[in-house]
């Protein structure tokens, strides 16, 4: 199979969507392999690297969705790069289709077979092409979180760990999967007073375990976000509804609530967000001030991070990879009930309840495809 891999041309993505050790790998298999020119320069790695493992390099993003019979990226497509899909072809990339009508329509438009990192599964219930980006945003939403509680930035002037005589920051992480105990650790680590909110008691009385008394965990309800709200320096929204629209947690009354330039990190902004005031941000411009809350949404947080993630989703996305090259999409999905749940969409038809719920869109489920 001809696989292809154009540059990310979102702004500040730094990640691309194929390392020279997957390239590699996949080329061993008998696949061609053609990368823009540039395309890993964000994460360290030259057209060199790609060309001595046998990569082709193409001089631009058209030559690749000419030839490429699977198109491997990491951001969704941009409205450019969506003019350049066909029928036939096959995308495997993060989609975020459910806050998105216009990419939606466009995918559909297009025809393209379209398969959602984001949604593919485990046999554990978890979310594998996820969860690495997940870990590495949550890691670093306290960080950004404290350059912006900054008050040179906006924020409230707080030192995360505070000093001997004065109080740490009080952190507030809303939900306790991959991304909120990510964000814990490294808020725990810079010495704040961190408690973590979700509605699973199994979930909070495992954190509890692994923290050893370092945090405090409290189970989710509007009443419990109300009242901690009020007293938080930092709030981090770390919710995930697979596939579908982020919840809306916080409102903008309840911001007045607030102490004035305590911050907000949605890291849920791919997916719509999970607080009313957001709306997403660049690396290049991540800030922004509602009523005196400073917000921090940047919709590719991982990319600050190019080459730590590129390596991370590169490991977690090979094995689905040679499976959709060495197999075809469709016999790879009937094989792989996980993949096959990663499956958007295909031909002008949307197979992903969640998104068409959220859209408002007519929609079949993928099995529902593979029996017609």
């Amino acid at each position: 199979m001809k696989i292809g891999c154009p540059k990310e041309i979102k702004p500040q993505e730094f990640r691309v969507g194929l390392t020279p050790a997957a390239a590699a790998e996949a080329i061993l298999r008998g696949h061609s392999v053609l990368v823009e020119t540039g395309a890993g320069l964000g994460s360290g790695f030259t057209d060199e690297d790609y060309a001595a493992i046998g990569a082709e390099i193409a001089p631009d993003a058209k030559t690749v969705f000419d030839a490429a019979e699977l198109i491997i990226k990491v951001k969704e497509p941009q409205e450019p790069e969506r003019k350049m899909l066909r029928e036939g072809q096959l995308l495997f990339t993060y989609l975020h289709l459910a806050p998105d009508a216009a990419q939606t329509d466009d995918l559909l438009k297009s025809g393209v077979t379209s398969i959602a990192y984001e949604t593919v599964t485990d046999a554990r219930g978890g979310l594998p092409l996820l969860a690495p980006m997940s870990e590495v945003a949550g890691r670093l939403a306290p960080q950004v979180g404290s350059w912006a509680l900054q008050k040179a930035n906006g924020g409230r002037g707080m030192l995360m760990g505070g000093v001997p005589g004065v109080r740490p920051a009080n952190v507030l992480v809303i939900g306790g999967g991959v991304v909120g105990a990510a964000a814990a650790r490294v808020a725990v680590g810079m010495g704040a007073n961190v408690t973590v909110m979700d509605r699973s008691v199994s979930r909070l009385s495992y954190l509890d375990d692994v923290f050893m008394g370092k945090l405090t965990t409290q189970y989710a309800n509007a009443a419990a976000t109300s009242d901690l709200i009020q007293t938080a320096d930092m709030v981090i929204g770390a919710v995930l509804i697979p596939g579908a629209a982020a919840p809306k947690l916080i409102t903008r009354d309840q911001l007045s609530c607030m102490p004035q330039g305590a911050v907000l990190v949605d890291v849920a902004i791919d997916q719509g967000g999970c607080f009313e005031t957001s709306k997403a941000t660049t690396h290049q411009d991540p800030i922004y001030e509602v009523d005196g809350i400073v917000h921090y949404c940047v919709a590719n947080m991982p990319g600050a991070v190019a080459r730590t993630s590129t390596q991370a989703l590169g490991n977690a996305t090979l094995p689905f990879l040679l499976a959709l090259a060495d197999k075809g999409w469709r016999q790879a999905i009937t094989d792989d009930p996980h993949l096959r749940a990663g499956l958007s969409t295909h031909e002008g038809k949307l197979t992903s309840l969640p998104v068409g719920e959220a859209l408002g869109r007519d929609a079949i489920t993928p099995d529902q495809l593979l029996a017609d």
